[in-house]
C-alpha cells in the first residue's frame, strides 16, 4: 500500500500532512511513502529528510500515478480530481456538510475519501482529532498576534515612572483555542475573562485563573463537543452579560464555531463602536463568516478605532509544529483504519462510520450509502 503526501496548493498554507519522523513510522509499518516534491518545504522539512526516513520524493504526477492513499490537509481542488481516479482513497479535511459539490466530484471519480474535520469527539479518538491539535496552536498564535498588534503590553508593570495596569483580554468560546489562548494570556500577564454557550467549561476556565462571565442557561446544549447554535433570546443575554467586559477589552479573540454552518454572530457592528479605541479583535472563525459582524477573512478592517483581524483556526504561521502534529494524528488514523497496511472497512465502527464520506464512488449518510 503506497501514501502520497501532496503539496498544500492553497494560499497562505505552509503545512505538510506528514512529516519525515512519521514517513519513516509508516514504512516501518510496511507501507510505501511518496512524497510530492518540496511538499515539506514551507514548514522546513528538506526533501533530503523525506529520503533520509526512506520515503521516495516525485514528480506531483507521478505520486497521484504511483499512491493508493493521497494524504492533504486541505479539501482536495478541481486541479486534483483531474488526477484522481477510482482506486485512489483520499485523506483531508472535506468539509462535507458545506461543500456537497466537492463529495459529488469525488463520487463522480468512483473514489474513496476519508474526511479528518469529522473525527468524532470521542476518547478513543482524542489521537486523531486533527481539529484539536491544530485548534491549540491557532489558541496560542492568537495571543501572540493580538500582542503584536496591540499598542500595550499584558502584564502589570511597576517602573521608576509609574506602574502600567495589565492589559484586560475577553476570550469568546472556551473550546480547545479558547483553552489555550486563556492559558497564554495569563502567562503574559494579562487579566483575562472568558465566555461559552457550556456552562461546563466554566471549572476549565476558573481552573486556569481566568473569570468565567456566566449566562443563565435555558436549555442550550453541547453535541459531539461542540456548542450547538444558541436561541436568539440566549444570544441576547450573552451580550447583556458580556457586554461590560467587552468595552473594558484592550483584545478579544472569537473562536466559535458550529461545524458545518456559518460562524455564530457574537459582536455586532453596534458593540464595536463602543469598545475602547485602539481595542483588537483576533476573529478566528472568520473563514465560516466571523464571529464579529465586520470580520473580512484574512483581511484587517479598523471600524471605530477597533482593529478587526479575520483569520482561520489553522495556525500556518507555526507550520512546523502543526505539521507534526497533524502528521501524529494522521499516523493514529491510518493505523486505526488498518491492520497489516490492508483497510479493515469497520462500516459500523464509529470512526469509521463518521470520518468515510464517500466509498468506491458512493457518498454515505449516516453509515448508508446512496
Amino acid at each position: 500500500m503506497k501514501i502520497g503526501i501532496l503539496n498544500e496548493t492553497q494560499k497562505g498554507e505552509k503545512r505538510v500532512s506528514i512529516s519525515p519522523t512519521i514517513s519513516k513510522q509508516l514504512i516501518d509499518k510496511g507501507f510505501e511513502v511518496i512524497v510530492e516534491e518540496d511538499a515539506g518545504h514551507a514548514s522546513s522539512f528538506k526533501n533530503s529528510d523525506y529520503t533520509k526516513a526512506g520515503a521516495i520524493v516525485e514528480k506531483r504526477g507521478v505520486v497521484f500515478k504511483e499512491a493508493d492513499i493521497l494524504v492533504k490537509i486541505n479539501p482536495f481542488t478541481e486541479e486534483d480530481l483531474k488526477l484522481v481516479d477510482k482506486r485512489h482513497i483520499l485523506m483531508s479535511q472535506l468539509f462535507h456538510k458545506s461543500h456537497p459539490e466537492l463529495i459529488e466530484a469525488i463520487a463522480a471519480k468512483g473514489a474513496t475519501a476519508f474526511s479528518m474535520d469529522a473525527i468524532p469527539r470521542i476518547s478513543r479518538a482524542q489521537d486523531m482529532d486533527i481539529l484539536s491539535s491544530q485548534s491549540n496552536l491557532a489558541g496560542y498564535k492568537a495571543v501572540i498576534l493580538g500582542a503584536y498588534e496591540m499598542t500595550k503590553i499584558f502584564p502589570l508593570m511597576m517602573t521608576a515612572a509609574g506602574t502600567i495596569t495589565p492589559s484586560r483580554v475577553l476570550i469568546y468560546g472556551v473550546g480547545v483555542a479558547g483553552l489555550q489562548a486563556i492559558a497564554t494570556a495569563k502567562r503574559l500577564g494579562a487579566v483575562v475573562e472568558a465566555t461559552d454557550i457550556r456552562l461546563e467549561t466554566k471549572e476549565q476556565t476558573e481552573s486556569l485563573g481566568a473569570k468565567f462571565i456566566s449566562v443563565d442557561n435555558t436549555g442550550e446544549k453541547s453535541e459531539g463537543g461542540y456548542a450547538k447554535e444558541a436561541s436568539e433570546d440566549y444570544v441576547r443575554r450573552q451580550k447583556e452579560a458580556v457586554n461590560t467586559s467587552l468595552f473594558k477589552a484592550d483584545l478579544v479573540i472569537t473562536t466559535a464555531m458550529i461545524p458545518g454552518r456559518r460562524s455564530p454572530v457574537l459582536i455586532t457592528k453596534e458593540q464595536v463602536e463602543q469598545m475602547k479605541n485602539g481595542a483588537v479583535i483576533i476573529d478566528l472563525a472568520a473563514a465560516q463568516g466571523g464571529n464579529c459582524e465586520l470580520s473580512k477573512f484574512n483581511k484587517t478592517v479598523i471600524e471605530h478605532g477597533v482593529k478587526i483581524i479575520g483569520t482561520s483556526i489553522s495556525p500556518e504561521s507555526v507550520s512546523t509544529n502543526a505539521s507534526d502534529l497533524y502528521a501524529k494524528n494522521m499516523y493514529n488514523f491510518i493505523m486505526h483504519l488498518t491492520d497489516e497496511t490492508k483497510f479493515k472497512w469497520e462500516l459500523d465502527e464509529e470512526i469509521t462510520d463518521k470520518t468515510l464520506i464517500v466509498k468506491n464512488g458512493l457518498i454515505r449518510q449516516n453509515g448508508n450509502t446512496k
